[in-house]
């Protein structure tokens, strides 16, 4: 198999299927994750070649994202394997995608699956991860900030601050960490900046 050929169509096929995709999952996601799995497993001594590959395919058949996930997911393993892909690499990569969702709460069973998913969860924390929860948010007609009704800054809670503890890799733990503490910084200014059009509003009232 021609490894740079292969990168090259499932880039393509990247591109042709997220490009249009407006809630922060869209092609550009997909090979920041790929460049970050690529990034971890070389320093992980993992084969960099299919955790690239993983990476840009990891949310081909999200059902968030897909009408039909099915059909999608079974597109995705005939290019692997018209690209040259064995049926054991096909398995392997389809399984660390199975695992890589937040949502689903699982744990993968493979080094590439963990890699994945720590490449994956990065892109979502940090400054990267902050514009993509809002983006997010406003997909789905979710206030960035009511005290009323669940919000964006909820995101921040229920998932944001916990996924530096659940990754598998030094190198993304290292890199998880200096993303947290900036999460940690913006909301705090974030809520500063609330709270002086709160006490604003109060004394004009």
């Amino acid at each position: 198999m021609d490894r740079r050929h292969a990168l090259e169509q499932i880039k393509n096929y990247i591109h042709d299927l997220f490009k249009d995709e407006p809630s922060g999952h869209d092609d550009v996601h997909m090979t920041r994750v790929a460049s970050w799995a690529k990034y971890i497993a070389v320093k992980e001594d993992e084969d960099p070649f299919l955790c690239e590959v993983t990476a840009l395919l990891h949310d081909v058949g999200d059902r968030k994202l897909f009408s039909e996930p099915e059909q999608a997911v079974h597109e995705r393993d005939k290019l692997l394997v018209d690209l040259g892909f064995t049926e054991e690499e096909v398995d392997s990569i389809a399984e660390a995608i199975r695992t890589v969702s937040f949502s689903k709460g699982m744990v993968p069973k493979s080094r590439l699956g963990e890699i994945t998913q720590d490449a994956d969860r990065l892109d979502a924390i940090g400054a990267i991860g902050i514009a993509r929860a809002f983006t997010y948010g406003g997909t789905i007609n979710q206030p960035i900030y009511k005290k009323d009704r669940k919000d964006a800054i909820d995101h921040f809670h229920e998932k944001l601050f916990k996924l530096k503890g659940l990754m598998h890799t030094e190198s993304g733990k290292q890199e998880a960490e200096k993303r947290h503490q900036f999460m940690l910084q913006y909301l705090e200014e974030f809520h500063r900046e609330q709270a002086c059009r709160e006490e604003t509003s109060h004394v004009t009232e």
